[in-house]
């Protein structure tokens, strides 16, 4: 059977770009079944997703690559091809609060979610009957003052041994080193319990509650070394009212943080996330 492959595309706007590939492409015997493209006009990139059949079966991706960076110097590009049922690596970490991570694993069970989860980090037991169900790896790594370091190399051991690509913080409420989210960029995606930025810290929904919100929101975003100023992926939000308790605030709160990393989570697996500058492109 012919394989699918997204292919994607990233270089400085300017005329012919979409021609050039899409000839090269045909060259290639690589025909596009899905694409879509977009220049950004405030800093002049261009950026573009395709999905591709290859006629003769399996694609050679090295000797394609060479083909196509010879074909198209002149544009210069940065680019990427992977197969398009490419399952990453990846490895959740989560706190006590368990309702995305349980969201999750619904998705990844149900086939939403086409994704290797290779293990379950957390800082607490609280979740390890939950990874032990699905037949995941639990690590514990707790977390104090004194040993951050520590457990930072730890985690960094088990994320090598599992060859992991992909975190996802599933309301893991500790902060990542500035190494760790450099060497990490583009791949760990966080949900931040509110519509960003709001009410940070602790008890964000009795925060609200307080302020008498009429509106609620998660964000999910990358992770940067400044906290919680990543590149935003998705955000949702709900209306609410004065009838509202705090437990009302954060049952409802907690579906849309659920829903919004999910979400997220797939456009990621997907391929379909272009990191711009402090924003995103994302092709739907």
């Amino acid at each position: 059977m012919s394989k699918e492959y997204i292919l994607r595309v990233q270089c400085p706007d300017r005329y012919g770009i979409v021609a050039k590939v899409s000839s090269t492409l045909n060259k290639s015997n690589l025909f596009i079944l899905d694409s879509a493209h977009y220049g950004d006009p405030e800093n002049k990139t261009f950026f573009m997703r395709a999905k591709l059949i290859y006629s003769k079966n399996i694609l050679n991706t090295e000797k394609f690559g060479k083909f196509f960076e010879r074909e198209c110097k002149s544009l210069k590009l940065e680019w990427s091809i992977k197969e398009a049922d490419y399952r990453p690596n990846t490895a959740i970490f989560v706190s006590k609060y368990g309702h995305c991570l349980q969201d999750l694993m619904y998705r990844v069970d149900s086939g939403i979610l086409p994704m290797n989860v290779s293990c379950i980090i957390s800082n607490h037991k609280d979740h390890e009957k939950i990874a032990k169900w699905h037949d995941i790896p639990f690590f514990h790594i707790p977390i104090n003052k004194k040993n951050k370091e520590k457990s930072e190399i730890a985690t960094r051991q088990i994320l090598k041994d599992l060859n992991i690509d992909f975190l996802i913080l599933a309301r893991y409420m500790q902060i990542l080193s500035d190494k760790m989210c450099k060497d990490f960029y583009g791949r760990i995606i966080n949900i931040h319990h509110s519509f960003l930025p709001s009410f940070k810290g602790a008890k964000p929904y009795h925060q609200a509650y307080k302020k008498g919100v009429k509106i609620l929101g998660a964000t999910a975003h990358y992770v940067s070394s400044d906290l919680d100023e990543g590149p935003i992926i998705d955000q949702s939000v709900e209306r609410v009212d004065h009838a509202k308790t705090p437990r009302d605030l954060e049952l409802i709160g907690r579906d849309l943080e659920s829903i919004t990393l999910a979400r997220a989570v797939k456009y990621h697996i997907e391929r379909r996330i272009f990191i711009n500058n402090s924003k995103t492109v994302i092709f739907n």
